[in-house]
């Protein structure tokens, strides 16, 4: 049987109603943040504007409150890169990526490093933090008295399991420095990589899906043949795009009609729609994508989204989110539009109306 077709607005309408960008969700702050496959936090303010996008309700307090309570986490993982994820998706996380991540820092790097002599850096590491969070210059500091070069910090950072420990990389204190022990800051969990790398690719179908095996494993920094076992191990449903690539989904996992309407919707830099991995939904046109994304903005922009693609950047000013449309915009389009950013400024600006409008 020739698998079924979906077209790019399919693919389109499938990605933003997996990340909750049709509708706001009521769910959980936490079950957020496990059906989107966690959100990209270069920026610490990137998960809060991330959140706003897509859960009914969210004031800025309930993020810095999860991550005081541990019930959210900010560390590296995938790519190595900052992401904020729920307490339960950390372990699997960071088992799945852990030695690529290494192996990507090893072949960078440029040097003859012996497995024996970073694991000793890393013992240092978790010495110095046995005794609690450490800020990013203080635990330079203390490997560089150890011998340990600055240059060997990032294997280091890969190497033990860290997270970034509020109030640093919140709203309110926005550099992530202030380091901790996973293992103390959160209960162990003996998750082997296998296991782990399974539960990246059923976040990431969850989250992104339908994929390629291409696209799995460039979100996730693994290589297509590491993710191999865990696409064996899962029952899973295929499709094919319009180029006739194989598309990979968990069952059930929805696939709204292509007609749906799309709102207006804010996203913050880094925001991982935009990626390459999810090229194939279209929600950055290509012929903007080096407006959003260049070698002096590898960050990208903010950016909005009308009928579920970018349509332009956004910045908040003072008291007001200034728009910059890449194209003239229908009158009711830009109400639309105009009445998003005033529900943005005031969530900003921490104003009463804070709270979004439910659409």
């Amino acid at each position: 049987m020739t698998n079924r077709v979906l077209s790019t607005r399919a693919l389109n309408r499938a990605l933003l109603a997996r990340q909750q960008l049709l509708r706001r969700s009521d769910a959980g702050l936490t079950d957020i943040l496990e059906q989107v496959g966690g959100l990209q936090t270069q920026y610490a303010p990137s998960g809060y504007l991330g959140l706003w996008s897509r859960l009914e309700g969210f004031r800025r307090p309930d993020l810095t409150s999860a991550l005081v309570e541990r019930r959210a986490i900010q560390a590296t993982v995938m790519r190595a890169t900052i992401h904020l994820l729920s307490a339960a998706d950390y372990w699997p996380f960071a088992a799945g990526t852990r030695r690529a991540r290494l192996e990507t820092w090893t072949r960078n790097v440029g040097e003859q490093i012996r497995p024996s002599d970073l694991e000793s850096a890393a013992e240092r590491a978790r010495e110095h933090l046995a005794g609690g969070p450490l800020r990013h210059d203080e635990l330079i500091r203390r490997l560089g008295a150890d011998g340990v070069p600055r240059t060997w910090w990032y294997g280091v950072a890969q190497a033990v399991d860290l997270v970034r420990v509020p109030p640093s990389g919140t709203w309110e204190q926005r550099r992530a420095n202030l380091y901790g022990l996973a293992e103390t800051w959160l209960d162990p969990s003996p998750v082997g990589e296998g296991d782990g790398i399974v539960h990246l690719v059923r976040r990431y179908l969850g989250g992104f899906g339908p994929a390629t095996r291409k696209d799995i494993a460039s979100w996730a920094g693994l290589s297509v043949a590491a993710i191999g076992p865990a696409l064996s191990e899962l029952d899973l449903r295929r499709f094919r795009d319009e180029r006739g690539r194989e598309l990979l989904d968990l069952p059930d996992s929805p696939l709204p009609d292509p007609g749906t309407p799309a709102p207006v919707r804010f996203l913050p830099t880094w925001d991982a729609n935009l990626l390459i991995h999810a090229r194939r939904a279209a929600i950055l046109p290509e012929p903007y994508r080096p407006r959003i994304f260049s070698t002096r903005t590898p960050h990208s922009f903010p950016t909005f989204l009308i009928d579920g693609a970018v349509a332009g950047t956004w910045r908040h000013d003072g008291t007001r989110v200034v728009l910059e449309p890449f194209e003239d915009l229908a009158a009711t389009t830009r109400r639309e539009l105009d009445d998003e950013a005033e529900r943005l400024a005031a969530w900003h600006d921490d104003r009463e109306a804070a709270g979004p409008a439910r659409t």
